[in-house]
């Protein structure tokens, strides 16, 4: 694969460093990510996966862009208002780079259709906002054996962890199961404030070009959390014991997917 001379002025940034190269970009043009979640988190690290030339993305969600979503979601603008969020995105996205295709899939996300929407795809992004989906996705990911970023925003708070298969503890050893229905407010009851998603959705992308590059260590085995309020990150080490996880252990006692019934959330 010959890179043009478009490609290689569009893509020089990431050629003249060392990690990546043309070896490193050629990676990312062959690569995948599908991308669960067209909103906050997600907006942004689609932008950024976008234009780092990878060469697939997929994007899911089953919502229309309203005018409440401008505030944080950054792939969409008034005249996309009313429109499938997953075709906005689609065309703001290719409008960046026509090197990348984009499969826009506007879909609710649920066990009968998430082994088969994941399949495809190197690396999966939860950008979700609920925890019924973080549950699903982290299920779908352990079972298919698919690396996974995981992350929420509510308020000025933001948390994300990187599940590769064989490499560190899944989302549910982590969390276990989703808090009771009404234990925790949603995003849209206790607010967000939009720059978190690009913080925390950036981080998501830089994830996903670090395993699809193989550069860096990715947050495999580690729970990064952000403050903004008192603009303080932390590493938190996770447990190494996985054996006793009920979808990634030894003898799982979760062999089916479950779709869990709960109010929508960003952050446990």
């Amino acid at each position: 694969m010959a890179f043009s001379n478009e490609q290689l002025e569009r893509y020089a940034r990431h050629i003249i460093l060392k990690e990546i190269g043309v070896k490193g970009q050629k990676k990312l043009l062959n690569g995948s990510v599908l991308i669960i979640g067209a909103g906050g988190l997600g907006a942004p690290a689609a932008m950024y996966l976008a234009a780092a030339g990878v060469g697939t993305i997929g994007i899911v969600d089953a919502d229309v862009v309203d005018l409440s979503n401008l505030q944080r979601q950054i792939i969409h603008a008034m005249k996309d208002i009313d429109k499938p969020k997953v075709i906005s995105a689609k065309e703001t996205m290719e409008e960046m780079n026509p090197d990348v295709k984009v499969n826009a899939i506007q879909a609710f996300v649920s066990s009968e259709n998430i082994l088969e929407l994941i399949e495809p795809y190197d690396f999966i992004i939860d950008g979700t906002d609920n925890f019924p989906a973080k549950f699903l996705i982290n299920d779908a990911c352990v079972m298919a054996k698919k690396p996974f970023s995981h992350a929420g925003i509510i308020r000025f708070k933001g948390q994300l962890m990187t599940y590769v298969p064989g490499q560190g503890p899944c989302y549910r050893c982590v969390f276990h199961e989703p808090p009771p229905k009404n234990a925790v407010p949603t995003c849209k009851e206790a607010g967000v404030v939009g720059a978190m998603g690009g913080v925390i959705g950036s981080l998501q992308a830089m994830e996903a070009i670090k395993y699809l590059t193989g550069v860096g260590d990715l947050l495999a085995g580690r729970l990064m959390t952000y403050d903004a309020i008192k603009m303080e990150f932390r590493t938190i080490k996770l447990p190494h014991d996985t054996s006793t996880c009920p979808v990634c252990g030894e003898n799982p006692t979760i062999t089916e997917l479950i779709d869990y019934e709960q109010a929508a959330c960003e952050l446990k």
